[in-house]
């Protein structure tokens, strides 16, 4: 029993964790959602084989409730005009080489038309199938009939089973690029100190330009997290949620750009100064201790924007506040230690100075204060666009109170979790 134990124990514990794998919540989704589909179709279709059925299953079904929702309505846009399209060529011209070709230019543009996106292929493929077959009326119908019932599954897989929240998953992503951005920071700080030859610095500043990489997958990652808060019925407050990730990939994304623009100057001040080290014992300690400090601010900050949990976001809040005011403390002394410098040798004043600015750039950005009047800024700016959008949804969602408990927690947000 105690061997059962232990083999059972990391078994459960793998499939739990492949169980939250988005690849394999897909695949299971969609093949349950198809499995579905042909069973309907099998009763309610005249075919014999109604894969068209399935076929639309697992095409709308996707990871999030809002792709779904929006793949199935233009994939089954797309089918009926297509089906359409060979009604008409099948009464006027019938089946020949030169009518196909005029029916796929045709079905192309009539996908344009009607604006299903990626799915105007589709429009061409349905024409064709149901063009080349005898019994034209009857294939059109049964083909959208079959589209129908693939597309309604689809929806209802996800509207009775609703899809899990990415959240957590874009969380960690952002967590993973603020942890490299510490590592680069205290090698970056580290070589500072000393003597730093112009070859290696020139390698960090290829490592923070490789770190434009990790944003466009943080982004994506961010991107289907977002999707998956949409119009899904386990999620309050899904719009808040959305605009704390997205400001604070924002936020990172800056402090990338200038940790780059920090590792070019770096780059320029050891050529200037080979052989000698890049700046003066004291200094050298101090610019290393500052990025040290930056590099513990930047996760702190990683933290704060992927804790939902009020009383650890303010703990982390807390612990980032007092980061950047060491920080600021560094910058403080390394300024007067670096205009002591310049005093008694102008020739780097300008590399010194760019230094300075660009840790002060980072510090700004990450600044609790910036933070929320950044979050206030984009707030409006949704709110005032879906406004603007959909009045009528605005004024039904005042009336049934959500507009006003999203302004409370709007005004709170500076004392909470974000």
């Amino acid at each position: 029993m105690r061997v059962v134990r232990e083999w059972s124990t990391p078994l459960v514990r793998s499939v739990r964790k492949a169980l939250r794998d988005p690849v394999v919540v897909q695949a299971l989704r969609s093949a349950a959602a198809a499995t579905v589909a042909y069973v309907i179709a099998l009763r309610l279709s005249p075919e014999a084989a109604p894969l068209t059925a399935p076929l639309t299953a697992l095409l709308v079904v996707q990871v999030t409730l809002y792709a779904t929702l929006t793949n199935g309505i233009r994939r089954v846009n797309s089918v009926v005009a297509g089906v359409l399209v060979a009604i008409a060529f099948s009464l006027l011209v019938g089946l020949t080489w030169w009518s196909l070709a005029l029916l796929i230019i045709a079905a192309l543009g009539v996908g344009h038309l009607v604006r299903v996106d990626e799915y105007v292929p589709e429009v061409a493929i349905s024409a064709m199938l149901v063009l080349g077959v005898t019994t034209v009326g009857d294939t059109a119908w049964a083909r959208i009939l079959e589209t129908l019932i693939g597309a309604v599954v689809g929806l209802a897989c996800n509207v009775l089973l609703p899809p899990p929240v990415w959240v957590g998953e874009a969380g960690a992503s952002i967590d993973g690029l603020a942890r490299r951005m510490r590592q680069l920071m205290l090698h970056v700080g580290e070589e500072a100190a000393g003597r730093t030859p112009v070859e290696r610095a020139a390698e960090r500043l290829h490592e923070a330009r490789r770190l434009d990489h990790d944003i466009v997958q943080v982004d994506a990652a961010l991107r289907q997290a977002e999707d998956s808060l949409r119009l899904n019925p386990r999620v309050r407050e899904g719009l808040l949620h959305r605009v704390v990730l997205r400001t604070g990939l924002d936020t990172l994304e800056i402090c990338t750009v200038v940790l780059r623009v920090l590792a070019r100057t770096l780059t320029d001040l050891a050529k200037e100064r080979e052989p000698e080290p890049l700046f003066e014992k004291e200094a050298g300690a101090v610019v290393e201790q500052l990025l040290s400090e930056i590099a513990d601010a930047v996760v702190s900050f990683a933290v704060l924007v992927t804790t939902h949990v009020s009383v650890s976001a303010e703990s982390a809040e807390a612990r980032l506040t007092n980061e950047l005011r060491t920080a600021a403390g560094s910058r403080d002394k390394l300024a007067q230690l670096l205009l002591d410098e310049v005093r008694r040798d102008p020739h780097q004043w300008q590399l010194y100075g760019a230094v300075l600015t660009e840790v002060n750039r980072i510090l700004d950005e990450l600044d609790t204060e910036h933070r929320t009047r950044r979050l206030l800024e984009e707030l409006d700016r949704h709110t005032r666009e879906q406004r603007e959008r959909l009045p009528r949804l605005t004024r039904l969602r005042e009336r049934m109170g959500v507009q006003e408990r999203l302004w409370r927690n709007r005004t709170g947000m500076s004392g909470r979790s974000w």
